[in-house]
């Protein structure tokens, strides 16, 4: 029997282990927490813009950022984003090689490069190596489905996990022969299953630091499920030590989501938490409007809490003694819950306002 079936609190996930590399001042590998990245949308020729969109992301609990570096004007940006960045930067490096160089030389934190499509890299990589080690620089290999190098794709046939991770593996061994393993490597694709897959054997044939992602995973809801199923399977296997969620949608949503799925796998610490029922015809309350009115205005709550916003008598009650603050609405009113005890009825207009005096009225610890 499971320690889940037996009543007993989950056991931990047991990672992976690999080595650790340094980007800037966040730890990748090595038993470190596992990190979010995102990457800006923003020209990053426009300086301010750039810094503007890592300000909201570093506000929404982004740790390390990548920029993209696909012209001169770009390439001669990065001295003054390096600098002024309140994360450390990645620049992202496709067919040129000589925006590495550039990248290390502005004093970028991490470089990522492409081998699907980056030109003569293969001949450039001994002195790439000596920059990036001289420089303590990182470097993420990072094989995408989209864009794998022809000779991979008419061996496989297609991006298989196989293809994958042999281009990733062979890159790896060009920086190997050099001496060089500040390495970390990604291998995304589309479908979560391929992804999975590659990302599975990678772990068993090295030990370098992985960086999960599913790419092109699609809009918000079609992306955010990809990616918690992907990166889920993953995590809760120990598999992965730094993550991006790719979503058409703003960048600060691949934070929100990101954290969100390290929060529910215990992989870092819980911030707020709604528990709430999808509501049924037992509900006597508009859960729907109810939950949102109440995310909004605990949004931003200084500590973490786990609040439930319940909708009727069945399961309301039991629901809301397991949270740290919580109601269990019906007939007009609502009771309220703090650390498993009622501590007041109020009418259902006054519910958000009476759970919000209540949680800043006290002092609050572990969940419960």
């Amino acid at each position: 029997m499971t320690a889940v079936s037996l009543g007993m609190p989950p056991l931990p996930v047991v990672r992976r282990k690999s080595r650790q590399v340094m980007v800037g001042s966040v730890p990748v590998g090595g038993g470190s927490p596992v990190s979010v990245q995102s990457m800006t949308t923003t020209p990053t020729a426009d300086v301010n813009a750039t810094l503007q969109q890592i300000a909201e992301l570093t506000a929404a609990g982004c740790q390390i950022v990548r920029v993209a570096v696909p012209s001169q004007d770009d390439a001669d940006a990065l001295p003054a984003i390096a600098a002024r960045s309140q994360l450390p930067v990645i620049a992202d490096i496709h067919f040129q090689p000589k925006y590495v160089y550039a990248a290390i030389d502005a004093g970028c934190a991490g470089v990522r490069v492409n081998p699907g499509n980056i030109r003569k890299f293969d001949d450039q990589v001994g002195g790439i190596a000596r920059a990036a080690s001289a420089a303590g620089v990182p470097i993420r290999i990072g094989v995408n489905a989209g864009s794998l190098d022809q000779r991979l794709l008419a061996k496989h046939g297609k991006a298989t996990a196989a293809a994958l991770v042999e281009s990733a593996l062979w890159e790896c061994s060009l920086f190997e022969e050099h001496g060089y393993r500040d390495l970390k490597i990604s291998v995304k694709h589309h479908d979560p299953l391929v992804m999975i897959a590659a990302y599975r054997e990678l772990a068993r044939r090295c030990d370098y630091p992985l960086h999960l992602g599913v790419t092109e995973a699609g809009p918000s809801l079609q992306g955010t499920i990809k990616s918690a199923v992907g990166f889920g399977v993953l995590l809760a296997e120990g598999i992965g030590d730094t993550i991006r969620v790719s979503l058409s949608a703003p960048v600060v949503e691949e934070v929100k989501v990101g954290a969100g799925i390290l929060e529910s796998l215990g992989l870092r610490p819980r911030t707020l938490e709604i528990v709430s029922c999808p509501s049924c015809g037992r509900a006597q309350v508009d859960v729907y409007t109810l939950t949102e009115k109440v995310a909004a205005a605990f949004e931003g709550f200084p500590v973490p809490l786990r609040v439930a916003v319940m909708g009727c008598v069945v399961n309301g009650p039991g629901e809301a003694r397991e949270a740290d603050l919580g109601v269990s609405s019906g007939n007009g009113k609502g009771q309220i819950f703090v650390r498993g005890e009622v501590v007041r009825t109020v009418p259902e207009s006054q519910i958000v306002e009476a759970l919000l005096e209540e949680a800043l009225g006290r002092e609050w610890g572990a969940h419960a």
